[in-house]
Protein backbone atom coordinates (compact mmCIF):
# COMPACT_ATOMS: atom_id res chain seq x y z
CA UNK A 1 0.00 0.00 0.00
CA UNK A 2 1.57 3.05 -1.17
CA UNK A 3 1.11 6.55 0.01
CA UNK A 4 -0.95 8.87 -3.09
CA UNK A 5 -1.24 12.02 -3.38
CA UNK A 6 -4.30 13.37 -2.27
CA UNK A 7 -6.29 16.28 -3.99
CA UNK A 8 -8.54 16.49 -0.82
CA UNK A 9 -7.48 18.79 2.34
CA UNK A 10 -6.01 17.16 5.43
CA UNK A 11 -8.04 18.26 8.43
CA UNK A 12 -6.52 20.48 10.72
CA UNK A 13 -6.42 20.13 14.91
CA UNK A 14 -8.69 23.20 14.82
CA UNK A 15 -11.60 21.76 12.35
CA UNK A 16 -14.97 21.27 13.48
CA UNK A 17 -15.85 18.12 15.25
CA UNK A 18 -19.04 17.97 12.88
CA UNK A 19 -16.19 17.96 9.97
CA UNK A 20 -14.34 15.27 11.47
CA UNK A 21 -16.69 12.59 11.72
CA UNK A 22 -18.27 13.40 8.48
CA UNK A 23 -14.85 12.73 6.92
CA UNK A 24 -13.71 9.61 9.36
CA UNK A 25 -16.76 8.02 9.83
CA UNK A 26 -17.28 5.80 7.09
CA UNK A 27 -13.54 4.80 7.09
CA UNK A 28 -13.43 3.58 10.76
CA UNK A 29 -14.92 -0.42 9.60
CA UNK A 30 -12.49 -0.39 6.73
CA UNK A 31 -9.65 0.18 8.88
CA UNK A 32 -10.67 -1.67 11.85
CA UNK A 33 -11.38 -4.64 9.27
CA UNK A 34 -7.24 -3.76 8.18
CA UNK A 35 -5.88 -3.56 11.60
CA UNK A 36 -7.81 -6.93 12.24
CA UNK A 37 -6.04 -8.84 9.00
CA UNK A 38 -2.80 -6.62 9.29
CA UNK A 39 -2.83 -7.94 5.62
CA UNK A 40 -4.45 -5.39 2.87
CA UNK A 41 -5.92 -7.51 0.65
CA UNK A 42 -7.44 -10.44 3.17
CA UNK A 43 -9.29 -7.23 4.14
CA UNK A 44 -10.48 -6.64 0.99
CA UNK A 45 -11.94 -10.27 0.59
CA UNK A 46 -13.56 -10.98 3.93
CA UNK A 47 -15.25 -7.13 3.62
CA UNK A 48 -15.93 -8.05 0.02
CA UNK A 49 -14.50 -4.56 -1.30
CA UNK A 50 -12.36 -3.98 -4.11
CA UNK A 51 -8.89 -3.32 -2.83
CA UNK A 52 -7.40 -0.81 -4.01
CA UNK A 53 -11.10 0.91 -2.27
CA UNK A 54 -9.59 -0.17 0.88
CA UNK A 55 -6.13 1.02 0.47
CA UNK A 56 -7.01 4.85 -0.70
CA UNK A 57 -9.73 4.92 2.04
CA UNK A 58 -6.08 3.81 4.23
CA UNK A 59 -4.39 6.62 2.74
CA UNK A 60 -6.75 9.30 2.76
CA UNK A 61 -7.47 8.44 6.99
CA UNK A 62 -4.04 8.82 7.49
CA UNK A 63 -3.82 12.03 5.70
CA UNK A 64 -6.85 13.36 7.43
CA UNK A 65 -5.67 12.46 10.76
CA UNK A 66 -1.89 13.55 9.70
CA UNK A 67 -0.48 10.46 11.66
CA UNK A 68 0.95 7.32 10.08
CA UNK A 69 -1.81 4.33 11.20
CA UNK A 70 0.44 1.28 9.65
CA UNK A 71 3.92 0.23 8.97
CA UNK A 72 3.69 -1.40 5.73
CA UNK A 73 6.35 -4.41 4.35
CA UNK A 74 4.17 -5.03 0.67
CA UNK A 75 0.69 -5.90 1.75
CA UNK A 76 1.35 -6.82 5.45
CA UNK A 77 0.75 -4.13 7.63
CA UNK A 78 1.20 -3.48 11.21
CA UNK A 79 -0.30 -1.16 13.43
CA UNK A 80 1.83 1.83 14.62
CA UNK A 81 1.46 3.37 18.14
CA UNK A 82 -1.11 5.10 16.93
CA UNK A 83 -2.89 3.36 14.75
CA UNK A 84 -2.76 0.57 18.32
CA UNK A 85 -4.58 3.63 20.39
CA UNK A 86 -6.86 4.79 17.40
CA UNK A 87 -7.72 1.47 16.89
CA UNK A 88 -9.02 1.07 20.55
CA UNK A 89 -11.76 4.12 20.43
CA UNK A 90 -12.34 2.76 16.70
CA UNK A 91 -13.47 -0.66 18.44
CA UNK A 92 -15.54 0.85 20.97
CA UNK A 93 -17.21 2.93 18.63
CA UNK A 94 -18.31 0.32 15.93
CA UNK A 95 -19.20 -1.54 19.09
CA UNK A 96 -21.49 1.48 20.34
CA UNK A 97 -22.90 1.45 16.86
CA UNK A 98 -24.01 -1.62 16.27
CA UNK A 99 -25.25 -1.94 19.66
CA UNK A 100 -27.69 1.11 18.81
CA UNK A 101 -28.34 -0.87 15.67
CA UNK A 102 -29.71 -3.43 17.45
CA UNK A 103 -31.34 -1.22 19.94
CA UNK A 104 -33.82 0.31 17.16
CA UNK A 105 -34.33 -2.92 14.84
CA UNK A 106 -35.75 -4.61 18.59
CA UNK A 107 -37.84 -1.80 19.05
CA UNK A 108 -39.20 -1.97 15.27
CA UNK A 109 -39.81 -5.90 15.80
CA UNK A 110 -43.81 -6.52 15.41
CA UNK A 111 -43.38 -9.10 18.18
CA UNK A 112 -41.29 -7.65 20.43
CA UNK A 113 -40.58 -3.63 20.02
CA UNK A 114 -41.36 -0.84 22.09
CA UNK A 115 -44.10 1.88 22.32
CA UNK A 116 -43.22 5.20 23.90
CA UNK A 117 -46.88 5.91 25.44
CA UNK A 118 -47.52 9.29 27.29
CA UNK A 119 -50.81 9.78 29.26
CA UNK A 120 -52.44 11.61 31.57
CA UNK A 121 -52.10 11.19 35.42
CA UNK A 122 -55.83 10.80 35.76
CA UNK A 123 -55.40 8.30 33.61
CA UNK A 124 -53.17 6.06 34.95
CA UNK A 125 -54.88 4.66 37.95
CA UNK A 126 -57.10 2.54 36.09
CA UNK A 127 -57.40 3.42 32.46
CA UNK A 128 -54.17 2.74 30.91
CA UNK A 129 -53.35 -0.07 32.62
CA UNK A 130 -57.17 -1.58 32.03
CA UNK A 131 -55.67 -0.52 27.47
CA UNK A 132 -52.72 -2.35 28.26
CA UNK A 133 -53.88 -5.49 29.60
CA UNK A 134 -56.33 -5.68 27.03
CA UNK A 135 -54.20 -4.72 24.17
CA UNK A 136 -51.13 -7.19 25.64
CA UNK A 137 -53.76 -10.05 25.02
CA UNK A 138 -53.00 -10.20 21.15
CA UNK A 139 -49.85 -8.66 21.47
CA UNK A 140 -47.93 -10.02 24.91
CA UNK A 141 -44.48 -9.31 24.47
CA UNK A 142 -44.90 -5.89 22.94
CA UNK A 143 -42.91 -3.42 25.59
CA UNK A 144 -43.83 0.02 26.59
CA UNK A 145 -42.13 2.90 28.07
CA UNK A 146 -44.73 5.03 29.65
CA UNK A 147 -44.89 8.50 30.96
CA UNK A 148 -46.95 10.67 32.85
CA UNK A 149 -47.56 14.17 32.21
CA UNK A 150 -50.03 16.80 32.03
CA UNK A 151 -50.94 17.49 28.20
CA UNK A 152 -48.51 20.37 26.83
CA UNK A 153 -45.50 18.66 28.26
CA UNK A 154 -46.55 15.36 26.54
CA UNK A 155 -47.24 17.37 23.16
CA UNK A 156 -43.96 19.07 23.74
CA UNK A 157 -42.32 15.00 23.92
CA UNK A 158 -44.33 14.05 20.89
CA UNK A 159 -42.91 17.11 18.90
CA UNK A 160 -39.25 16.02 19.96
CA UNK A 161 -39.39 12.47 19.31
CA UNK A 162 -39.81 11.38 22.80
CA UNK A 163 -42.74 9.70 22.45
CA UNK A 164 -44.82 7.68 19.78
CA UNK A 165 -48.28 7.89 20.97
CA UNK A 166 -49.98 9.84 23.66
CA UNK A 167 -53.70 10.40 25.43
CA UNK A 168 -54.39 13.78 26.43
CA UNK A 169 -57.14 16.49 26.81
CA UNK A 170 -58.20 18.68 25.37
CA UNK A 171 -57.73 16.98 22.16
CA UNK A 172 -54.85 19.09 20.35
CA UNK A 173 -55.28 20.79 17.40
CA UNK A 174 -52.16 21.61 15.77
CA UNK A 175 -50.90 21.30 12.08
CA UNK A 176 -48.14 19.05 12.56
CA UNK A 177 -50.51 17.00 15.13
CA UNK A 178 -52.49 14.26 13.95
CA UNK A 179 -55.55 13.95 16.86
CA UNK A 180 -58.34 11.55 16.80
CA UNK A 181 -61.34 11.88 19.38
CA UNK A 182 -61.74 8.78 21.54
CA UNK A 183 -64.05 9.11 24.67
CA UNK A 184 -65.91 12.17 26.82
CA UNK A 185 -65.27 11.91 30.61
CA UNK A 186 -67.85 13.86 32.57
CA UNK A 187 -66.42 16.35 35.30
CA UNK A 188 -68.47 16.38 39.03
CA UNK A 189 -67.88 19.37 41.69
CA UNK A 190 -66.15 17.13 44.73
CA UNK A 191 -66.82 19.30 47.62
CA UNK A 192 -65.97 18.20 51.23
CA UNK A 193 -68.37 15.55 52.84
CA UNK A 194 -69.47 18.13 56.04
CA UNK A 195 -69.77 20.80 53.19
CA UNK A 196 -73.83 23.11 52.76
CA UNK A 197 -73.80 21.18 49.45
CA UNK A 198 -72.67 17.69 50.58
CA UNK A 199 -76.51 16.63 50.60
CA UNK A 200 -76.99 17.93 46.93
CA UNK A 201 -76.81 14.97 44.01
CA UNK A 202 -76.86 17.83 41.52
CA UNK A 203 -75.69 21.41 41.01
CA UNK A 204 -75.36 23.94 38.60
CA UNK A 205 -72.18 25.26 38.82
CA UNK A 206 -72.71 28.95 39.39
CA UNK A 207 -74.33 27.84 42.26
CA UNK A 208 -70.30 27.43 43.73
CA UNK A 209 -69.62 30.54 42.30
CA UNK A 210 -68.75 32.24 45.97
CA UNK A 211 -66.43 29.00 46.93
CA UNK A 212 -62.94 28.41 47.27
CA UNK A 213 -61.25 26.11 45.08
CA UNK A 214 -58.45 23.78 44.42
CA UNK A 215 -57.44 23.22 40.75
CA UNK A 216 -54.36 22.05 38.90
CA UNK A 217 -51.47 24.39 37.89
CA UNK A 218 -51.77 26.88 34.54
CA UNK A 219 -50.83 24.88 31.44
CA UNK A 220 -52.93 21.14 32.51
CA UNK A 221 -55.26 21.03 30.59
CA UNK A 222 -57.99 20.10 33.20
CA UNK A 223 -57.25 23.74 34.89
CA UNK A 224 -57.90 25.16 31.21
CA UNK A 225 -61.45 23.85 31.25
CA UNK A 226 -61.99 24.58 34.59
CA UNK A 227 -61.31 28.14 34.02
CA UNK A 228 -63.32 28.10 30.85
CA UNK A 229 -66.58 26.01 32.71
CA UNK A 230 -66.23 29.16 35.38
CA UNK A 231 -66.58 31.56 33.01
CA UNK A 232 -69.65 30.09 31.43
CA UNK A 233 -71.23 29.93 34.72
CA UNK A 234 -70.30 33.42 35.29
CA UNK A 235 -67.84 34.01 37.76
CA UNK A 236 -63.56 33.21 38.05
CA UNK A 237 -63.15 30.91 40.54
CA UNK A 238 -60.99 31.77 43.40
CA UNK A 239 -58.35 29.79 43.85
CA UNK A 240 -56.44 28.56 47.03
CA UNK A 241 -54.50 26.18 46.27
CA UNK A 242 -52.64 24.77 43.22
CA UNK A 243 -51.82 21.57 42.82
CA UNK A 244 -50.07 18.97 39.74
CA UNK A 245 -52.11 15.23 40.25
CA UNK A 246 -55.97 15.11 40.65
CA UNK A 247 -55.91 12.51 43.46
CA UNK A 248 -53.72 15.46 45.90
CA UNK A 249 -56.52 17.62 44.94
CA UNK A 250 -59.08 15.86 46.25
CA UNK A 251 -57.00 14.95 49.59
CA UNK A 252 -57.60 19.00 49.79
CA UNK A 253 -60.82 19.13 49.15
CA UNK A 254 -60.87 16.62 52.29
CA UNK A 255 -59.15 18.39 54.86
CA UNK A 256 -62.00 21.50 53.72
CA UNK A 257 -59.56 23.61 52.03
CA UNK A 258 -61.30 24.24 49.25
CA UNK A 259 -63.97 22.59 46.43
CA UNK A 260 -62.79 21.09 42.63
CA UNK A 261 -63.85 20.42 39.13
CA UNK A 262 -61.92 16.79 38.97
CA UNK A 263 -63.36 13.48 36.67
CA UNK A 264 -64.37 10.72 38.54
CA UNK A 265 -61.90 8.45 41.00
CA UNK A 266 -60.38 5.57 40.59
CA UNK A 267 -61.51 4.25 43.87
CA UNK A 268 -63.75 6.22 45.98
CA UNK A 269 -62.55 9.11 48.56
CA UNK A 270 -63.73 9.33 51.89
CA UNK A 271 -64.21 12.96 52.84
CA UNK A 272 -65.52 13.87 49.91
CA UNK A 273 -68.53 14.00 48.40
CA UNK A 274 -69.01 14.23 44.04
CA UNK A 275 -72.03 16.09 42.51
CA UNK A 276 -72.92 15.89 39.48
CA UNK A 277 -72.62 19.34 37.74
CA UNK A 278 -75.93 20.61 35.68
CA UNK A 279 -75.35 23.62 34.01
CA UNK A 280 -72.75 23.84 31.94
CA UNK A 281 -72.37 21.30 30.67
CA UNK A 282 -69.40 19.74 32.36
CA UNK A 283 -67.12 17.10 30.41
CA UNK A 284 -63.91 16.74 28.95
CA UNK A 285 -62.32 15.11 25.85
CA UNK A 286 -59.87 12.22 25.53
CA UNK A 287 -57.85 11.95 22.37
CA UNK A 288 -55.04 10.41 20.76
CA UNK A 289 -51.94 11.85 19.31
CA UNK A 290 -48.97 11.75 17.19
CA UNK A 291 -46.67 13.57 15.33
CA UNK A 292 -47.83 14.09 11.57
CA UNK A 293 -45.80 12.32 8.76
CA UNK A 294 -44.19 10.43 11.27
CA UNK A 295 -43.42 6.95 10.63
CA UNK A 296 -44.96 4.26 12.59
CA UNK A 297 -42.86 0.91 13.80
CA UNK A 298 -45.15 -2.00 13.40
CA UNK A 299 -45.52 -2.01 17.09
CA UNK A 300 -46.88 1.63 17.41
CA UNK A 301 -48.96 1.02 14.36
CA UNK A 302 -50.64 -1.74 16.09
CA UNK A 303 -50.82 -0.33 19.05
CA UNK A 304 -52.56 2.97 17.75
CA UNK A 305 -55.06 0.39 15.68
CA UNK A 306 -56.08 -0.82 18.89
CA UNK A 307 -56.65 2.70 20.51
CA UNK A 308 -58.42 3.85 17.13
CA UNK A 309 -60.68 0.74 17.57
CA UNK A 310 -61.59 1.99 21.22
CA UNK A 311 -63.07 5.25 20.47
CA UNK A 312 -66.64 5.49 22.64
CA UNK A 313 -65.39 2.88 25.01
CA UNK A 314 -61.73 3.87 26.03
CA UNK A 315 -63.00 4.68 29.90
CA UNK A 316 -63.70 1.86 32.37
CA UNK A 317 -67.79 1.94 33.20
Amino acid sequence: MVHQPSSQPRLSPTSDTEDIVTVLAPRLAYFAGVARTEHVTRAAQEMNVPQSTLSRAMVRLEQDLGVDLFARRGRTVSLTTAGRTFLASVDRALAEIERAADEVRADADPTTGKVAFGFLHTMGAETVPGLLHAFRADHPRVRFSLVQNYGEAMIERLRAGELDLCLTSPVPDAPDLVARRLDEQKLRLVVPADHRLATRRRIRLAEAAEETFVTLEPGYGLRRITDDLCREAGFKPRIAFEGEEAETLRGLVAAGLGVALLPPPAVARPGVVELTVTAPRAAREIGVAWLEGHPDTPPVAAFKKFLLSRRGNLLPT
